[in-house]
């Protein structure tokens, strides 16, 4: 069987920063999210049955509606479906303005993987296509009196 070993499963690892500049007064924040998407798989060919079928689809589905998203981003339109999966209702405020996204592919080398590899660059051509914006710092001035993070003034 293909991926009989497969956790089948998405990986986000978010990262929140923030700094405080004591002589200016104000805070930046800063937000990174590392993703590690599992591959969308063809149960026809993966064979996966019971439990890893149900896993294989539904990690289907998400890249779907991210491909959806990114799709509806890339063509400009005013509505993009972030609420068609929890993958993409976390990554929303990283699919729009104000920030920055890059994507890293992997694909197989073996003949008999071509057809995913090749959907794998088309969807990474997909992303390329979308236009974010250029990012903003995102910065809160603080009121006098204010607290600077941990309590410090």
């Amino acid at each position: 069987k293909m991926n009989k070993d497969s956790s089948r499963s998405h990986l986000i690892l978010s990262i929140y920063c923030e700094g405080y500049d004591k002589l200016s007064k104000t805070s930046s924040f800063g937000k990174l999210h590392l993703i590690d998407l599992a591959g969308s798989e063809r149960l026809s060919r993966s064979g996966a049955t019971g439990q890893s079928k149900v896993e294989a689809q539904e990690i289907n589905k998400s890249l779907s509606a991210l491909g959806n998203c990114i799709a509806a981003r890339a063509n400009k339109k005013d509505h993009v479906p972030y609420r068609d999966s929890v993958l993409t209702r976390l990554l929303q405020d990283s699919l729009e303005k104000n920030s920055k996204t890059l994507m890293f592919v992997q694909i197989s080398p073996a003949e008999s993987d071509f057809a995913e590899s090749t959907n794998s660059l088309k969807f990474a051509a997909r992303v390329k296509e979308v236009e974010l914006g250029k990012a903003a710092k995102s910065v809160k001035k603080r009121g006098k009196g204010a607290r600077s993070p941990k309590g410090r003034r």
